[in-house]
């Protein structure tokens, strides 16, 4: 049996592209790309996904592997990934910012912890919003509907002959801005509660002079705040789904796939 060196060649662009598409997905994407999970079960996965989706596919138009136009192509695949899965990132980021506002307000944000996904240091409400937001993707199953974008991905962007348009990529950075009015929205209450606070010991020091504000008023905010903190929890999984529901439709309209 003779095998032909351009159906080799079809077959590594065909197995190569959707592998790099898939590697910027897992490269962005909640969970999976962070540190604590190691690079060899991460690429496992990417082959194990590319294997399974290659045979719906379209043929790459690639006639050479090891060519200029070849490599731009595995550079477009790789940033329509990361585009991808990088909103996800924009979700579990909105819980972060969100705790660090808390933090600041109720004299919280001395606590601070190392962060094992990004690795540099948060303060601890920040890091148990960040815990129960990725409890929270993975039980509303996040995973699979960023695989179910990716693949749908290939058909709104075809390899070698569809990609993000600079208006789109645009558009990303622009969505960014739900990232912070989520998280005002979701550290509002908890906010209006100190401000409240700080205005009856401004009073309170007004009407006894005696009493030294800064001796009780530091520890009466940092109760507060976590009697606060735990008081506002309900409402944290409300906030999530509709953040993570707002992530779904704007990626459904970048991949052309439902009315903007």
């Amino acid at each position: 049996m003779e095998i032909l060196a351009t159906t080799i060649t079809q077959y590594m662009a065909d197995l190569l592209l959707p592998f790099m598409r898939i590697s910027g997905l897992f490269a962005a994407m909640v969970g999976i790309s962070a540190k604590t999970m190691p690079p060899s079960v991460r690429a496992l996965l990417t082959l194990f996904l590319t294997v399974l989706i290659m045979p719906v596919v379209p043929p790459a138009p690639v006639e050479q592997v090891f060519s200029v136009g070849t490599w731009l192509m595995v550079i477009q695949q790789l940033l329509i990934g990361v585009a991808i899965g990088f909103i996800s990132t924009l979700v579990l980021n909105t819980f972060v910012l969100a705790g660090q506002v808390v933090a600041m307000q109720t004299g919280l944000g001395f606590a601070s912890i190392v962060d094992p996904v990004n690795g540099i240091n948060v303060p601890a409400v920040g890091q148990f919003y960040l815990i129960l937001a990725t409890l929270l993707f993975w039980a509303f199953d996040g995973h699979l509907a960023m695989i179910k974008m990716i693949v749908m991905s290939f058909d709104a962007f075809p390899i070698g002959t569809g990609t993000f348009t600079p208006e789109q990529f645009r558009e990303i950075a622009h969505w960014g801005g739900w990232m912070f009015i989520a998280a005002l929205t979701l550290s509002l209450a908890p906010m209006v509660s100190l401000l409240i606070i700080n205005l009856a010991f401004g009073v309170m020091t007004k009407a006894a002079p005696q009493l030294n504000v800064f001796t009780i008023g530091f520890s009466i905010a940092q109760i507060v705040g976590l009697i606060i903190i735990w008081l506002t929890l309900d409402n944290f999984t409300h906030h999530f789904e509709m953040q993570w529901q707002r992530a779904q439709l704007f990626m459904c309209q970048l991949l052309q796939i439902c009315p903007p």
